[in-house]
């Protein structure tokens, strides 16, 4: 197994212990919408969706959430 092979295993096992998984589904094209809005923002997707994500759990709750 070739070193960078083993570091994506390492990641992934880390990953799966971790953090959990959630998948969103949303319409066509719309994902390349919420890319470029992320990157206007200087964030990822991932970033840009758990920023939104934090601000819409505060709202409701009036709790923070760490992501």
């Amino acid at each position: 197994m070739t070193d960078k092979a083993k570091a994506t295993n390492y990641k992934r096992e880390f990953n799966a212990q971790n953090y959990d998984r959630i998948e969103i589904t949303v319409k066509k094209g719309m994902k390349q919408s919420l890319q470029e809005a992320a990157k206007e923002s200087g964030e990822s997707i991932n970033g840009y969706i758990k920023t939104a994500i934090q601000s819409r759990y505060k709202a409701d709750t009036g709790n923070d959430i760490d992501l």
